[in-house]
């Protein structure tokens, strides 16, 4: 069986529809396929877009901000992971690029969180999602999409939906698995897709398996183990492209052997992502003749708020040390902490705790609870003097400070059950800054996390989705628009 398109856009998350919606904007058609039933990582999100400089909600909330300010930050965060004009263009474009998801259908809300969080409740929709206030002239740059508990499911649905306005074709429960090309060119994608009875219940699996995947990854692993025998079933299918493909498949951070071979010591988290983020679209890029970068950088998040006060804490190692900065991003502290063999903990004093265990009620989401209750309950232990509690945590005296009695909060990698420590894959193929055409291979290009972009030196909340839609839509864009030269 032979399909024939212009464009051909492997993963349906939010860098695939991106790239989708404006290819056919181009005037391509378009075919998207997806092993699973679309969605990927973007569906189990926060659905947090990163922007500023000016967008209608940050002026709403009466917050002021400027590209140079959203600039200087991050290239504080971003480094070299993209050129000095990419990162300028990025952040020029933040505005604008929200708004374009408005017009998609994504909603967004600009109702400011008055407190520092990794996620805000219901009650609040834009928020300071990295480190700004350890920054100079912070602004609040995590616009959140409104929807009630985390928000990536709408985020997605909305995009989806657009996508099947614009006419893409959207392929489901087919996987690619070979890259064709013609003369060194890519036209092409082999996959494998399945139809009838075994389509209906692999699909009904993998909806089932992925929040466990996520919370209680024995029972994920056994749903999408289940699935993945049926892909047996499954039927050769050619799909020929015109112009050129886009790979938008997601991350590696499933696949552990690959995770263990470029970045060894990061053991011990929670695979934040879905069984599709296992590098298959980076492999078929690399088959190819493509090359990757920054395949070692890996997000570690080890957030301490909420509540807010614990970010008035101290983080020591074992060796009772201090070091990095409660009031950073989660992800700054959790390199850190990796870096110090995965062992960490947080003193505060007796204040801190009691007015942490005040807010939680009013500064948590539904979903942060059993965690939160965890660090304050089981995750901690207290003592009258620093060096007791220093001994009944294993780890050597730190320096005390303000009021005793001292408490030591567990923050380490293994933590615990209570306590899961997310991690995500930032590295990927190596493409064009301005095309996303990946580089020495043509009519291939790759966006989100199958390719570098921002967000792959560091992370920060919002960031991930921001690349995706900028990348996406820059690929997808450029492949049409090459298509017609």
């Amino acid at each position: 069986m032979e399909v024939t398109a212009d464009v051909v856009v492997i993963g349906f998350g939010a860098a695939g529809a991106c790239a989708a919606v404006e290819a056919a904007a181009s005037g391509a058609s378009v075919v998207v396929l997806d092993r699973f039933g679309g969605g990927g990582a973007t569906a189990l999100s926060g659905g947090v877009v990163y922007a500023g400089g000016g967008t209608r909600q940050q002026v709403e909330a009466g917050v002021p901000d400027s590209v140079d300010a959203m600039y200087s930050y991050l290239w504080h965060e971003v480094r070299d992971a993209v050129s000095p004009e990419t990162l300028r263009r990025f952040c020029e474009d933040s505005a604008k690029m929200l708004a374009w998801l408005e017009d998609q259908g994504v909603p967004f809300d600009a109702r400011l969180s008055p407190f520092k969080t990794s996620y805000p409740t219901d009650d609040y929709y834009l928020y300071l999602s990295g480190s700004e206030d350890a920054w100079p002239d912070p602004a609040p740059r995590g616009h959140r999409t409104r929807a009630k508990g985390t928000s990536g499911r709408e985020f997605f649905t909305r995009l989806a939906e657009a996508t099947r306005r614009a006419g893409v074709r959207i392929m489901p429960q087919t996987r690619a698995v070979e890259l064709v090309q013609e003369n060194g060119r890519v036209t092409g994608v082999r996959c494998r897709a399945l139809t009838g009875l075994p389509r209906v219940l692999h699909s009904a699996l993998s909806k089932a398996g992925a929040k466990p995947w996520l919370y209680y990854p024995p029972l994920g692993r056994r749903l999408f183990g289940l699935a993945a025998r049926l892909e047996r079933f499954s039927r050769p299918l050619v799909i020929t492209a015109g112009q050129g493909v886009v790979i938008a498949a997601g991350g590696f951070i499933a696949d552990r052997a690959l995770v263990h071979e470029h970045a060894p010591a990061h053991r011990g988290g929670l695979a934040l992502g879905t069984p599709g983020d296992d590098g298959g679209g980076i492999r078929l890029g690399v088959a190819a003749g493509g090359r990757t970068a920054r395949m070692d950088r890996i997000s570690v998040w080890r957030f301490v708020t909420p509540p807010s006060a614990l970010q008035r804490g101290v983080l020591v190692d074992s060796a009772g040390q201090r070091f990095g900065d409660a009031r950073l991003y989660g992800a700054a502290n959790g390199s850190e902490i990796v870096a110090r063999g995965g062992k960490a903990w947080l003193l505060v004093d007796d204040e801190i705790l009691q007015v942490a265990r005040a807010q939680v009620k009013t500064q948590t989401a539904p979903f942060q609870r059993w965690q939160v209750r965890h660090l304050l309950g089981r995750g901690l232990v207290t003592a009258p003097t620093i060096e007791e509690v220093a001994r009944k945590a294993g780890i050597a005296t730190p320096e005390p400070f303000g009021t005793p009695p001292y408490s030591l909060i567990n923050v380490s990698v293994r933590a615990g059950f209570g306590y899961p420590c997310p991690m995500l894959t930032l590295g990927g193929l190596v493409v064009d800054e301005d095309t996303g055409q990946v580089q020495g291979v043509p009519g291939l290009y790759a966006a989100g996390r199958s390719a570098v972009g921002v967000c792959s030196e560091s992370y920060v909340s919002g960031l991930a989705l921001a690349d995706c839609v900028f990348s996406g839509r820059r690929a997808g864009s450029h492949v049409a628009k090459e298509a017609r030269c």
